[in-house]
């Protein structure tokens, strides 16, 4: 058996970034390297040597932003992990893994886990939020075995890169499950530039979607995006909600599509903007799914929704068992993930954060440990 090490090696959010409530000084926000002891591993659960860990827009949101995590500071973010098993539950030991985002609690008692929405458990463990101070822009983490993605065969990738499928890739695919996206669906993916929206275009597509709209700001991102997934595009810069409804007419009706019903449409910006345009997207028999997060409040009128007898539905992370689906369509080549990340060793944390923050990347930033 591989040695255990005595602690972990860990970049921990010691504070984000905030105001005071006195003076209204801005708070500058405090990522610092340390070592944490390394706790038990109980009963099935186990250590995975971390391999990589995507930078994900929710990180962000909680070390700028402020956005409550159920555990408090110091606290480890980082949720989008891939490793190696190299203790506790044996059957596991070697197993390259991938570490689902949200993982259920799994109580035989616990009503949601027992209705099929265990994604939502109310006392599930993310790592970077509420799984103690654990989280993945660190060198090992203890976590349940369970739920574990296993990657039996990395067809030549590092596997680093599969940590964007632990939530960047999967999120879509239950966003997808909960839209009921059969083949020959009509969708419309807002922000399908961004970190999870170049996902939900290809996911759409694999389940079978008949025609794909695109719609975000940045042209080179859109023209990309025509080749993963996405049959059309709108870019919405500088656009407002009656020209982008025009275009979007012009798009149906050159290629013999409808323009008023029955789109499922994913709002994945998280924007109030591009919520906005979900919103005024929707219509008869349609679907809104939420996607992406935002703290930002809308206006729309509910009487629109019942006389549409449409359906605006929330989503929140991913089942662990949609997780060996959504690998089978990356190693089959239905959803691409190379193109859409980039990988920097763990101590340049602060600098990825930047980046990431300033909105500016074309590619989702992977940490791999470098303590």
């Amino acid at each position: 058996m591989t040695d255990i090490p005595k602690t972990i090696q860990t970049w921990q959010m010691v504070r984000p970034y905030g105001k005071n409530k006195d003076t209204g000084e801005k708070i500058e926000g405090v990522l610092e390297r340390t070592e944490i002891p390394m706790p038990e591993i109980k009963e099935g659960e186990v250590l995975v040597k971390i391999a990589g860990c995507g930078v994900c827009h929710t990180d962000i949101s909680y070390f700028y932003f402020g956005v409550p995590t159920v555990n408090k500071p110091p606290l480890t973010l980082g949720h989008e992990i891939t490793g190696t098993v190299i203790a506790g539950q044996a059957n596991m030991i070697g197993k390259n893994v991938i570490i689902p985002a949200v993982m259920p609690c799994r109580d035989p008692k616990c009503e949601i886990c027992n209705s099929g929405r265990g994604n939502r458990c109310l006392n599930q463990k993310m790592p970077g939020n509420s799984l103690g101070q654990l989280g993945g822009f660190s060198s090992h983490i203890v976590v349940p075995a369970g739920d574990l993605c296993v990657i039996n065969d990395l067809k030549g990738l590092p596997l680093s890169h599969y940590a964007v499928v632990a939530d960047a890739g999967t999120t879509p695919y239950q966003a997808a499950m909960r839209a009921d996206i059969k083949p020959g669906d009509l969708v419309i993916v807002t922000g399908v530039t961004g970190g999870v929206g170049v996902y939900m275009g290809q996911v759409a597509k694999a389940l079978g979607a008949r025609a794909v709209v695109g719609i975000a700001r940045n042209e080179e991102k859109l023209k990309r995006a025509l080749n993963y997934g996405v049959d059309f595009v709108i870019n919405s810069q500088d656009k407002d909600i009656k020209a982008i409804k025009e275009e979007f007419k012009g798009i149906c009706k050159a290629n013999g599509l409808p323009n008023n019903y029955g789109w499922k449409i994913f709002e994945c910006t998280g924007t109030a903007a591009g919520q906005d345009i979900g919103l005024n997207m929707l219509s008869f028999v349609g679907k809104l799914v939420i996607v992406g997060f935002g703290m930002q409040k809308n206006e729309y009128s509910m009487s629109r929704l019942m006389a549409f007898d449409a359906d605006i539905i929330g989503t929140w992370g991913c089942l662990p068992e949609y997780y060996p689906k959504v690998l089978d369509l990356v190693q089959a080549g239905k959803i691409a993930i190379e193109p859409f990340l980039e990988t920097r060793p763990m101590s340049q944390i602060k600098q990825a954060f930047v980046d990431a923050h300033s909105g500016k990347l074309t590619q989702r930033i992977v940490l791999e440990p470098d303590f």
